[in-house]
C-alpha cells in the first residue's frame, strides 16, 4: 500500500511538471503563431492605432470620477493597448474595467502589481500574502507555488490578465531603496527557485506573469523612480549573478519580462542610456543570448531613472528601438505613438519587426481569452476574494517563514505560569502578539513604548519590569515598507540594549536588516525574526512562543557577522 501511495505522489508530481511544462510552452508558442482572430483585428486597425496597442495607461479608483473618466477618453481617443491598475477598491476596480472595457475598439490589456497580491494595490478589502523577504525563509516552496495560484485567480476573478510579478532581484545590498524587502533575498538559486515556484503557480492558472527587473536591481543603491542608477559591475559578474534567476526561469518558460532603468556601462557603454532603452541589453542579451521570445515590458516609463535624459517621447522611440514589446506608463502617449509614427517613417523603426510586436501583444489578449470576455460580475466579488481557504494559506505561509535565530531552546523553556511582561516597542497599540501571549500566560502584563519614547517612559517601563520572571519583547516597524533600520531614538536603542543583555526575549517584526541598527541585540536570551508587521506574523510568532509551532524559517539575507543567510535553529 505505501508503494502504491509514493506512486501516486509521483505520478501527481510528474502531471503537475507536465501540464506547466506545456502550459509556458503554449504560450511563448502561442503568442509567436499566426491567429485569424489576431490577422483580422490587426487589419481592422490604422497605423496610429497599431503602434498604440504597446501603450499601457495608469489607472486609480481612489482619486474620483473625473479622474476615471479622463482615463476612458485618453483610451477610447487614443486606443491604446492596457491599462495599469493601482490604489482603489475592488468594486470600484471591476466596474472601471467594464466600463474601459466597453469603450475601447481592441480588448484591453489589464494588469497590475501584484508581488504579494491584489493587496499590493487594493490593501483594505484584499488579501496581502507576505512580502518576498518573507517567502524567501520559506523551505517548502510548495506553499510559494500555492499562493501564485491564489493570486492568479484572484488577478482572474477582478478581469486582469498580467502581474507584474515575481520580483527576481537578487537583494545583496541592505541599503537598496526600491527593491530590499521586495526580493526573496540574496542568494541566486533561493531566488530562482521561490521565482520559480511563484511564477509556476500563476501561469498554471492562466495568467501572464512579468519577472523583473531586468538585469537585475538588487544591488543598487538609487531609486530608479527618481534617478538613473548606475551599474558598474563586470558582465562576467552579471552573468553569474544578476542574470541568473532571469535565465532559469526564461529557460522555464516565464511569459514576460520587466526591464529595469539603470544604466550598465558593461552591458552598453552609451553615456546616461538605461537598460530599458538598450538594443545591445533587450534585443542582444535577453532576445538574444537568452532566447526569450514573450513579452518584453518596460518598466514604468514615467520614472525619472528613464526620462532624465530622454525626453519629450524620446524614451518612448528609444524603448521601442531597443526591443520592448509594451510600455507601460509613457509620461504622454499621444506625443509617444505620434513620435514612434515618424521613427518609422523615418526608418529609425523596422515596420516589419514593429507588426511582429503588435500582433504578438494582441495574440496574448486571444491567450486570455480577452475576444471573448464576459463584462466583470460584481455579485459576491468581496467575498471571491477573501476566500476562507486563501486566509488559511496566508496564515500558513506566515507559520513557515518565521526564523529563530538564536536560543531556540530557551524559547521553549518559557513558563506559562511565571510573571511575564509583554514589551510592545515602535506601536501605539496593544498588538495582536500581546492579545494572544497575555490570553495564554497566567500571569502577565503588555507594556507600550512609542519609537520616540522619552527618558522617563522607558524609566517608569524599566522600573515595573523587576517585578517580572520573564520579558518578551516585541520590536515592530509600523511603515508600511519596512526599512533597514528601525526609527527608533538613541533612548529605546539604549534601552533595547540593556534589555538584551538581562535575558530577554525578542520578536523582530520588521525588515531583518533592521538588526544591524540595534547594537547588542545579539546578545538576547533569544531573537525571532518575523520579517513584517502585520498580523498573521504577529500570530505566527505567538503560535511559536507557546509551542504549537516550529520555527523552521531560515535567514534569506546576512545581516552581519552576527546573523547570516541561511542562519535559523
Amino acid at each position: 500500500m505505501r508503494i502504491r501511495i509514493f506512486c501516486l505522489i509521483v505520478l501527481s508530481l510528474l502531471l503537475a511538471n507536465f501540464s506547466h511544462a506545456q502550459q509556458c510552452s503554449n504560450f511563448i508558442k502561442f503568442i509567436n503563431t499566426q491567429h485569424e482572430w489576431v490577422d483580422s483585428v490587426y487589419n481592422k486597425l490604422n497605423n496610429k492605432e497599431r503602434i498604440a496597442q504597446l501603450f499601457m495607461v495608469r489607472a486609480h479608483t481612489n482619486l474620483g470620477q473625473r479622474y476615471i473618466d479622463s482615463v476612458a477618453k485618453v483610451i477610447e481617443n487614443e486606443g491604446l493597448g492596457g491599462v495599469v491598475l493601482f490604489q482603489g477598491g475592488p468594486v470600484r476596480h471591476a466596474n472601471l474595467i467594464n466600463e474601459y472595457q466597453s469603450v475601447s475598439k481592441v480588448p484591453l490589456l489589464f494588469a497590475l502589481d501584484g508581488e504579494w497580491g491584489l493587496g499590493m494595490r487594493l490593501p483594505d478589502s484584499t488579501i496581502s500574502y507576505p512580502y518576498q523577504m518573507a517567502l524567501g525563509a520559506i523551505q517548502n516552496n510548495d506553499l510559494i507555488y500555492q499562493m501564485g495560484r491564489e493570486v492568479a485567480k484572484d488577478f482572474k476573478r477582478l478581469g486582469l490578465g498580467v502581474n507584474f510579478a515575481p520580483v527576481v532581484d537578487v537583494n545583496n545590498n541592505p541599503r537598496n531603496p526600491v527593491i530590499n524587502y521586495r526580493s526573496f533575498g540574496e542568494n541566486k538559486e533561493n531566488v530562482a527557485r521561490k521565482g520559480s515556484a511563484y511564477m509556476t503557480g500563476m501561469m498554471d492558472e492562466g495568467i501572464i506573469v512579468s519577472l523583473k527587473h531586468f538585469p537585475g536591481h538588487g544591488d543598487t543603491d538609487v531609486d530608479s523612480h527618481h534617478d538613473l542608477p548606475v551599474l558598474s559591475f563586470s558582465r562576467a559578474r552579471l552573468d553569474s549573478l544578476e542574470m541568473y534567476p532571469f535565465r532559469q526561469l526564461i529557460n522555464e518558460g516565464a511569459s514576460g519580462v520587466m526591464v529595469a532603468h539603470m544604466n550598465i556601462p558593461s552591458l552598453d557603454k552609451t553615456p546616461n542610456l538605461p537598460s530599458s532603452l538598450s538594443e545591445k541589453v533587450i534585443t542582444g542579451i535577453l532576445k538574444g543570448e537568452m532566447g526569450f521570445r514573450g513579452l518584453t515590458f518596460t518598466d514604468a516609463m514615467d520614472m525619472n531613472g528613464v526620462v532624465k535624459y530622454f525626453k519629450d517621447g524620446e524614451a518612448d522611440v528609444r524603448a521601442i528601438i531597443a526591443g520592448n514589446d509594451i510600455l507601460e506608463l509613457s509620461q504622454n502617449s499621444k506625443r509617444a505613438i505620434k513620435a514612434v509614427r515618424k521613427a518609422v517613417r523615418k526608418k529609425r523603426i523596422d515596420k516589419e519587426d514593429l507588426e511582429k510586436r503588435v500582433k504578438k501583444v494582441l495574440a496574448a489578449k486571444y491567450w486570455l481569452g480577452l475576444h471573448t470576455a464576459k463584462p466583470v460580475s460584481l455579485q459576491n466579488l468581496y467575498r471571491d476574494l477573501n476566500k476562507q481557504t486563501s486566509l488559511q494559506l496566508n496564515q500558513l505561509l506566515a507559520d513557515n517563514a518565521i526564523t529563530v535565530l538564536k536560543g531556540s531552546r530557551r524559547l521553549a523553556d518559557l513558563s506559562f505560569t511565571k510573571k511575564t511582561a509583554v514589551i510592545s516597542i515602535g506601536t501605539h497599540d496593544i498588538s495582536t502578539f500581546q492579545k494572544i501571549i497575555d490570553d495564554r500566560f497566567d500571569n502577565s502584563l503588555s507594556f507600550l513604548l512609542s519609537e520616540n519614547a522619552t527618558a522617563d517612559d522607558v524609566s517608569r517601563v524599566s522600573s515595573a519590569l523587576r517585578n517580572y520572571d520573564q520579558v518578551i519583547v516585541a520590536l515592530h516597524d509600523s511603515r508600511t515598507r519596512p526599512g533597514s533600520t528601525l526609527r527608533y531614538n538613541s533612548t529605546i536603542k539604549l534601552f533595547i540594549s540593556q534589555l538584551a543583555s538581562t535575558n530577554a526575549h525578542f520578536v523582530l517584526f520588521g525588515n531583518p536588516y533592521a538588526l544591524a541598527s540595534l547594537p547588542g541585540v545579539e546578545a538576547a536570551n533569544s531573537l525571532m525574526v518575523c520579517y513584517q508587521n502585520d498580523e498573521p506574523l504577529q500570530r505566527a510568532a505567538a503560535k511559536a512562543v507557546l509551542r504549537e509551532i516550529k520555527a523552521t524559517g531560515k535567514l534569506p539575507v546576512t545581516v552581519n557577522a552576527f546573523f547570516k543567510y541561511g542562519d535559523g535553529e
